[in-house]
């Protein structure tokens, strides 16, 4: 042996035989305590798992080599003179003379800091996803730097912790990990593994079964159903830096805000994140919609859950592409001037034995007690809001696709269930909070702490909740107790409007209420008005289908409809196809009906979407004061009987917008209309007109307006209303 002369062998120490054999099959919850290099009395000991070799050396970086003895079961030592710290790296010969040479990874140190830890113990870690999961790591060391990967996990009911891999044959014996203190966390840096490597946790539960397990925090996944997690690094770079800036002074209470909502499998099928960017972004352009509203794209396993059962919570699905093809896909809808919104699933997650259910072995990112950690509806588990690493998980993670995806907003799904401890329980079902309510404190804490971490540290961007139920403050700010949301959807009106527009004309009379009602309680919360992919499925037929009459009527009604939800106060989200008059209700198994735009009636429904988007965003007035009174006054409310509604917008300079619409199957000539200004009204949007597929019932594009009031307003004017049309009328500047 090369310079053998010059190495002084040491009695090498002796071994406690319980820890040696665990480390020998890796289970040991601390292997770095007895593999790797650790000093001894003159010099220094090396130890190795290398099970199955012939014989095992150290080749220390001065040179020098020294042999190791084998001890049991794979394990090798040797006890040598040193006075200063080696480093070294570990060559192993097998049979036929196979020599290997590998970095120890047991001579390194943690790679995970006492700040990173106090900040994860505390529940305060904003960017845990920097801290955990798996990250490439560079050591500079006396050989030379050490390229590898680092992992970390948090499991701490486990007794041991491995990694497996591709690059290690799946089988974890010697990349057993350690525990950091009574942390839960468990790490290892392993030299050579690099980008693109699949891998897994085994994970030795209390019970003394190995179990195998994805990792929380894997920022890729493999294909589904495969289901591996992925060592993955970014190296995109984003050109959207305007957007950002601007997005940052940007008031959204203030702002235009038009939504459409799409499914990235089914919009067009068959596209990755970069070709979805080449044909969404110039379709969105040509409709004006402000913002997409993306459903979730974070990893699931089963399609047909529309990515609402959450398995990578910090992966974008791979069906499309890798986590930089996703950014393309943000970065350049914000290049072209559009804001981004994503689905975001904290209320709960899949069973799946490989997931995060009973991770290590007992419930830790579910609820212990199955009457608050099932959910009888979906068959998943809910979240532990009350633990404090589980906290932690969800908060950091709302603030992973902000800072680093660009989104602009998360719309928060299923917000009741969380809200209430007996959502969709019977008596019994349910564990009443301290103070024997139904109420579930821990989740509104979480909730409210996420709203504030995510607009401390990213002004500009939205939380949106998706609550079905009449609890208040769900878009108050959290410092007086509310939920801290920018918004809410308002599924009341969705409701109820969507009850009214199915009824025939001849008897919409005696469900005007269903209308009017949302004005009641309009400015209670910062609403956003959905017609969603929920209401498009599971039988409840497309947005068209709903409409009576025959197929002129149904296309009359859905633009009537949307020239409604456009001018009622509030943002608005419309769900992909509803654009068009797509006649079948969504199925996410294939792609919209692009074939019926052959049809003009189609194209002409497409076009008024269109048309109201430019009349939107060129009228501060439907959109300024969404969420004060001083921006909507009333005209006539209560026109039950001809089946209209009339109203002013305003803006915050009082420039107005007049609002007519008249669900009769009927025109209204001569119709007498108060406004509150004199002099000539142009007609800037009709429904009605021949372009959009109507009758062309209208104003000629103008009506003069003079004195004599009407409904309260000064001024008033005779207009023609058209049947089943809207329209809006906005002072001329001259």
């Amino acid at each position: 042996m090369a310079n053998k002369a010059a190495i002084k062998a040491l009695k090498a120490p002796t071994l406690d035989a319980d820890s040696l054999w665990k480390v020998s099959v890796g289970a040991h919850h601390d292997p770095h305590s007895i593999l790797g290099v650790h000093e001894v009395d003159g010099g220094f000991a090396i130890r190795s798992l290398k099970p199955f070799a012939k014989s095992v050396v150290a080749n220390l970086a001065d040179g020098q080599q020294v042999e190791l003895a084998h001890l049991e079961n794979g394990v090798w030592q040797a006890a040598f003179a040193s006075k200063t710290l080696p480093d070294y790296r570990i060559v192993a010969s097998y049979e036929d003379d196979v020599q290997w040479l590998a970095d120890d990874p047991y001579h390194y140190l943690p790679t995970l800091g006492d700040l990173d830890l106090h900040l994860i113990a505390e529940g305060r870690h904003e960017e845990l996803w920097k801290a955990l999961g798996s990250h490439l790591h560079t050591v500079s060391t006396q050989l030379g730097d050490a390229v590898g990967t680092r992992f970390a996990v948090w499991a701490p009911n486990a007794q041991a912790v491995r990694v497996v891999g591709e690059f290690n044959h799946w089988n974890g014996v010697g990349h057993a990990m350690r525990v950091m203190g009574s942390s839960g966390i468990w790490e290892i840096f392993i030299p050579g593994v690099g980008v693109g490597t699949k891998y897994k946790y085994e994970i030795l539960t209390k019970d003394g079964h190995w179990i195998t397990k994805i990792d929380p925090l894997a920022r890729q996944t493999e294909l589904p159903p495969a289901t591996a997690s992925i060592v993955t690094e970014s190296n995109y770079k984003w050109k959207d830096k305007s957007w950002l800036t601007a997005r940052a002074k940007r008031d959204a209470l203030k702002s235009p805000m038009s939504i459409y909502e799409l499914h990235a499998g089914s919009w067009r099928t068959g596209l990755n994140y970069r070709q979805l960017a080449d044909e969404l972004i110039p379709y969105v352009q040509q409709l004006g919609f402000t913002h997409v509203e993306f459903m979730p794209v974070a990893e699931h396993p089963y399609a047909p859950s529309w990515g609402y059962q959450v398995t990578g919570y910090y992966a974008p699905t791979s069906r499309f592409g890798s986590p930089d093809d996703f950014k393309y896909l943000v970065d350049k809808l914000h290049q072209a001037g559009i804001g981004v919104i994503l689905d975001w699933v904290p209320a709960h997650f899949p069973k799946d034995e490989w997931a995060l259910g009973r991770y290590d072995g007992r419930p830790l990112y579910e609820h212990e007690d199955p009457r608050r950690g099932e959910h009888p509806d979906w068959g998943t588990y809910i979240f532990d809001f009350g633990r404090t690493e589980v906290r932690n998980f969800l908060v950091a993670n709302a603030t992973y696709w902000i800072e680093e995806f660009h989104i602009d907003g998360l719309r928060v799904d299923a917000v009741a269930s969380m809200l209430y401890l007996d959502y969709s329980r019977e008596a019994g079902e349910w564990l009443p909070n301290q103070y024997g309510g139904r109420e579930n404190i821990d989740a509104i804490k979480f909730m409210q702490e996420a709203n504030a971490t995510v607009y401390k540290r990213n002004p500009g961007v939205m939380m949106i909740a998706e609550e079905s139920t009449s609890w208040g403050g769900v878009s108050a700010p959290t410092d007086g107790g509310g939920l801290g949301y920018g918004f809410k959807w308002n599924m009341g009106w969705m409701h109820d409007s969507l009850e009214y527009i199915q009824k025939d004309p001849m008897y919409r009379k005696y469900h005007h209420g269903e209308l009017t009602f949302s004005m009641l309680y309009a400015y209670d919360e910062k609403f956003v008005l959905p017609i969603s992919h929920d209401e498009v499925v599971h039988g409840k037929g497309s947005l068209l289908a709903k409409m009576p009459g025959d197929r002129w009527q149904q296309l009359a009604n859905v633009r009537a409809f949307l020239a409604y939800m456009w001018a009622h106060p509030g943002k608005q989200l419309l769900f992909m196809g509803s654009e068009f008059g797509q006649l079948s209700e969504w199925s996410s198994e294939r792609g919209l009906d692009w074939w019926i735009l052959e049809q003009p009636s189609h194209q002409a429904v497409q076009a008024l979407v269109s048309a109201l988007n430019s009349v939107y965003l060129e009228n501060p007035a439907l959109w300024q004061l969404d969420h004060d009174a001083r921006g909507f006054q009333w005209i006539d409310g209560g026109n039950a009987d001809q089946n209209c509604l009339s109203f002013v917008r305003y803006d915050e300079a009082g420039e107005p917008i007049v609002v007519v619409i008249n669900f009769a199957g009927q025109p209204h000539g001569g119709f007498r209309l108060g406004f509150p200004r004199d002099g000539e009204w142009l007609e800037i949007l009709n429904t009605d007109a021949e372009v959009f597929g109507g009758s062309g019932v209208g104003n000629f594009g103008k009506v003069s307006v003079h004195d004599g009031g009407s409904h309260g307003q000064p001024f008033s004017a005779e207009i023609t209303v058209p049947p089943l049309g809207a329209v809006f009328f906005k002072p001329s500047k001259g």
